[in-house]
């Protein structure tokens, strides 16, 4: 069991110490989950008020707040400090040192020094494996793939042939890198092509046949990246699909042919992108979203969720809605419609006056006639 005194949790986080008694801190929870050798996490209004019924005796609590009779570490930036106390007490998971007698591997790949792989690995012919990565059990690494050095892949990670992936790159359960993308033809103009062309489709019960057309592309994951579980990257038709260095994507995340993601993007839960977007640096991209082919999205955007992205948008915008528009524009529109709501009702309060007016004026002019 970790155990670590107020003082090291302190000097970890960058906190400061306002120490009541010593404690000796094996676990980290809420207030109310707490018991006398957890360090309480009050990191909220509502966190804070449960101190009053826990059993802790030390507390990690925002700058500027102390509680009597409690031991505080008192942080700036709580969800860092945070980070920093999961990092302490969380446990990789369990994995054999080595490579495992049921792993098959080509005898022309390339294994690093300090490599670990598990159970039921299958690793291609002329595939590199850098020194310190750890492949878990049933992974699949194809030929020609090369993996940096210090990666982590879990259970079920399926890499295709000729794919690049960076050093310490974290990949979840079931993430797929390298199959083909979703590209195909026909031999005379489709609906697709006519709805885009003329806004309409002319011709209706044509039957074709849909050829596909192969990936001989590939995808190029950067350096420090994570990657979420069930998530699949596809190949790029002739170019790369690229991933740029510090880049963290969600679980079940569609990320299309030839797409370039740039560094240090938050890619949520959910999402798809079609194939040729190109993601700025930076960019943040909330749960299900989607995004159209062939797009363009500056560096440092929000695209907020369920956003429909069907055009490109320039650096720094925030993007809201679907269709997806700036985020003025979209409040703008809602006070619209708020507005002609409000204008509803005061029509529909005066309207029987109005009735009751339009019926006079009848009447007048009925008798006039």
């Amino acid at each position: 069991m970790k155990t670590f005194t107020l003082e090291q949790i302190a000097q970890i986080t960058g906190g400061m110490l306002t120490k009541e008694k010593d404690v000796a801190i094996t676990k980290i929870a809420p207030p109310l989950l707490a018991d006398e050798n957890t360090l309480a996490l009050a990191l909220g209004e509502d966190e804070i008020a449960n101190l009053g019924n826990t059993k802790a005796h030390a507390a990690l609590v925002p700058l500027g707040v102390n509680i009597d009779g409690f031991s505080t570490i008192e942080v700036e930036r709580p969800r860092l400090a945070m980070m920093k106390l999961i990092t302490m007490f969380y446990e990789e998971p369990r994995l054999n040192e080595g490579i495992h007698p049921s792993a098959v591997i080509a005898p022309t790949a390339k294994i690093g020094q300090n490599v670990s792989i598990g159970a039921n690995v299958v690793i291609g012919e002329n595939a590199v494996i850098g020194n310190s990565t750890k492949i878990l059990a049933n992974g699949y690494i194809g030929n020609d793939a090369v993996i940096g050095a210090e990666c982590f892949f879990h259970p079920g990670v399926n890499i295709g042939d000729r794919v690049h992936v960076g050093n310490k790159v974290i990949l979840h359960h079931g993430v797929s890198l390298g199959a083909d993308g979703f590209s195909f033809v026909t031999e005379n103009p489709n609906n697709i092509e006519q709805a885009r062309k003329d806004g309409e489709i002319k011709d209706g019960d044509v039957e074709q046949v849909i050829f596909k057309i192969p990936s001989i592309g590939s995808v190029v994951i950067g350096n420090n990246v994570e990657i979420g579980a069930n998530t699949c990257i596809d190949r790029g038709t002739i170019e790369n699909t690229v991933i740029g260095d510090n880049t963290k994507i969600d679980n079940l995340v569609m990320i299309g042919h030839n797409c370039r993601i740039g560094k240090g993007c938050m890619i949520v839960s959910q999402v798809g992108i079609a194939g040729s977007c190109v993601i700025g640096d930076r960019v943040v991209i909330a749960g299900q979203a989607g995004l159209a082919d062939h797009l363009s999205i500056g560096d440092d955007t929000i695209i907020a969720a369920q956003a429909g992205v069907s055009k490109s948008f320039p650096a720094k915008s925030i993007v809201v809605g679907s269709p997806a528009m700036p985020r003025k524009e979209f409040i703008k529109q809602l006070k619209i419609m708020k507005d002609a709501g409000d204008l509803i009702s005061k029509f529909k309060k005066y309207e029987p006056l109005l009735k009751t007016f339009e019926d006079s004026i009848n009447e007048n002019n009925t008798a006039k006639v």
